[in-house]
């Protein structure tokens, strides 16, 4: 698990956030680094799915996000702070999210991808991914994602369960609801 810092350079050198925006991330990002139950949900999951991390990933603009959480196998695997490619995640694929879409991908290499998702998969390092999403009020809140940056991996019904149940778990965390805890 990494701590946010709002030190950590973001690794696309050409984005730069508005002073405000970045408060918000840090503000948000530490406030979830504090919130046991996103903690203990990540850990859990990245434990359980043997994965090389799990991560929250969270809309601060419509369909344009941040890597706000992660529970790691290793410290090698963070992507603390990286943002999507924005042109890969569009409103049909925000739409389809929304409708409670699952995305179990075993190998990033055969499974049908556009090209854009699959090379920003590669810059990852992720080679099995699978996707949630965190929904508060019927809204897109995020994606809950795990990663196995190893080796290609077959996701379970019982994997896919269990993201669903974090996913409904840190729906509910005050943190992410937006009641930060005293």
């Amino acid at each position: 698990m990494r701590k946010p810092s709002s030190e950590i350079p973001h690794p696309d050198s050409t984005w730069q956030a508005d002073p405000g925006l970045q408060r918000i991330i840090t503000h948000l990002s530490t406030t979830l680094e504090r919130d046991s139950q996103i903690v203990e949900t990540t850990r859990d999951l990245q434990h359980k799915l043997k994965a090389d991390r799990v991560l929250l990933y969270y809309f601060y603009r419509p369909w344009k996000g941040r890597v706000t959480f992660e529970a790691l196998s290793d410290p090698q695997f963070s992507i603390f702070g990286s943002t999507g490619p924005d042109e890969c995640f569009t409103d049909e694929y925000a739409a389809l999210y929304l409708a409670g879409r699952i995305r179990a991908i075993a190998d990033i290499e055969t499974e049908p991808l556009a090209d854009c998702h699959r090379n920003f998969l590669r810059e990852l390092r992720v080679k099995a991914n699978l996707v949630v999403p965190v929904l508060v009020d019927d809204d897109l809140w995020g994606l809950l994602v795990a990663h196995h940056c190893q080796s290609t991996h077959t996701w379970t019904d019982d994997d896919i369960a269990a993201m669903l149940f974090g996913a409904e778990t840190l729906a509910i965390s005050p943190a992410i609801r937006g009641r930060a805890e005293r």
